[in-house]
Formats: structure tokens, sequence, C-alpha cells
């Protein structure tokens, strides 16, 4: 039951997540392209330039638990089941979209940002792994 519900809300998924990474949140186009390259650096700088935790929480956690349901990929590519796979296909394909957001410069290449998702990623597929181990009779 879950495999179904999940074939059927990923791409619609997708595509919202792909709104709000180049319009949504009060996106707008940069004069110029934008790219930060060292990892974690740019995220503790984040940090430090914002006092609203508000904010910090939604960015940082956000470019988190929105890859979650990347996790559970291999429930409709049954090759991408196993981590390794999933993350080879998943890693080129965020970077694939940050260098989207930089040519378009609707948004800011950020390495932090794929270590991020690909984190969120990694989440979900441990909590497919737990949920298919814990919870069998739900999953069909």
């Amino acid at each position: 039951m879950l495999k179904r519900i999940y074939k059927i809300l990923i791409l619609p998924f997708t595509l919202v997540l792909l709104y709000l990474m180049f319009f949504g949140m009060g996106r707008f186009q940069y004069e110029d392209n934008m790219i930060t390259v060292a990892p974690i650096v740019s995220t503790i700088k984040f940090i430090q330039g914002i006092g609203n935790w508000k904010d910090i929480t939604m960015i940082v956690l956000g470019n988190i638990i929105m890859f979650i349901p990347f996790g559970f990929l291999g429930w409709v590519f049954p090759k991408l089941k196993e981590l390794k796979p999933l993350l080879f296909n998943f890693i080129p394909a965020i970077t694939i979209v940050e260098g989207l957001q930089y040519f378009t410069r609707m948004g800011i290449f950020e390495v932090d940002d794929i270590i991020l998702n690909t984190l969120g990623v990694y989440l979900g597929w441990l909590m497919c792994r737990f949920i298919e181990k814990r919870f069998s009779y739900l999953v069909l």
C-alpha cells in the first residue's frame, strides 16, 4: 500500500520541489552567477550571518528534510534499492539541478546544498529500510 501511494506522489512532489528550488520562496534572478564551493564553511557563515533561528532551521533542515522522500526511490526503481546505486544516481542529478540554478541565476550553486540534500536521501534510505523491516505488511 505505501509503495502505491509513494509511486503516485513522488512525481508531483519532485515537480513542486523543483518549482521551489527555482521560483518559490521569494526567489529572484541574481545579477551574477553565484557559487559557493567551500563545504561546511559557507553553511557556518550563513548561520552566523542570520540571527533568526527560524530561518536557519527552515533553510538548513529544509535542505535535508525535503530530500528524504528520494531515499525511497528503490520502491519505484528496484536498481536504486541499495544505497550505493541510489547515491551514485542522486548526486549527479542534484549537481545538475544546482548547476541549472547557477546558469539561470535563479539560485546559488552550493556544495553544502548537495551535501545536505544527499544527507536527506541517506536518511530517507535508512527510514525506508526500517519501514520495510518493521512494517512489511504496509509496504506492499
